[in-house]
């Protein structure tokens, strides 16, 4: 196999696409959303590319029995009322710095070809402990996209994420940029410990918005309260250790 090789699926007619990704990475939280999307656009969705690489680890997914090479997928949606999409995702990313620039630079031709000139990556921004209210912090490629998203509800901070933005994700923003692409990245607030279906379904509500279309999130909102019972099972382990510690009466008794 070659270091790259793309498979055109399908070819649809697509108006005005914007290509949105949604690889791994903290909280699973572009994943989470890309994932959704999916789900609740069926109907509408159809497989067009897939991305093989030898930057990819070297494994096959195994459904039903049968195998299949590792691979990012690309998918076209016809949204009702609502800009077309391009959403790309999969189950790993590059393994090396050069095999983030390869494959990102494959994705936005993929965009170029489908006549894409605006993307989103979608991610996760850790905080470091478990959280009630979910922020979304943005990052875009040009001052020009500040004012939608934050009349989206999207905070810009000094210095945050702290150390940038690695992987697709930031490269969507960059080299976008030099291909004349507007590139934003959207970050739902997480602890970075866990899958977070919570700060995905904020991250998605800002898209939403954005872009124009209407979602239902029964589904995320059922994952969401699975974590939540998870969450609380480890709170009660927390506890019950800390009460297990020996306290210093405990540790004064001589025999």
């Amino acid at each position: 196999m070659d270091e790259l090789e793309i498979d055109a699926v399908a070819e649809v007619e697509l108006d005005d696409p914007v290509l949105v990704e949604g690889l791994p990475g903290v909280g699973h939280v572009g994943t989470l959303a890309v994932e959704h999307l999916l789900e609740e656009l069926e109907g509408e969705s159809t497989l067009v590319r897939r991305v093989y690489s030898r930057e990819f680890p070297p494994q096959v997914s195994i459904e039903n029995g049968v195998s299949e090479l590792t691979c990012a997928e690309v998918y076209a949606v016809d949204v009702p009322d609502g800009r077309d999409l391009l959403l790309l995702t999969g189950d790993h990313q590059a393994q090396s710095n050069a095999g983030h620039y390869t494959l990102t630079d494959a994705f936005l031709d993929i965009a170029a070809e489908f006549g894409a000139t605006e993307v989103y990556a979608l991610g996760g921004v850790p905080t470091g402990e478990l959280i009630d209210e979910y922020a979304v912090v943005g990052a875009v490629s040009d001052e020009s996209l500040l004012e939608g998203l934050e009349d989206a509800g999207v905070e810009f901070r000094e210095d945050e994420p702290a150390g940038g933005i690695v992987g697709v994700s930031g490269l969507l923003l960059g080299l976008g940029e030099r291909r004349g692409f507007d590139a934003a990245c959207l970050m739902g607030e997480t602890s970075g410990y866990l899958v977070d279906p919570k700060s995905a379904r904020s991250v998605l509500e800002v898209l939403a918005d954005v872009l124009g279309f209407d979602l239902d999130y029964e589904s995320l909102d059922e994952r969401a309260d699975e974590m939540e019972d998870v969450i609380g099972k480890i709170q009660e382990m927390e506890q019950q250790q800390s009460m297990d510690v020996p306290t210093d009466d405990d540790l004064r008794y001589i025999g």
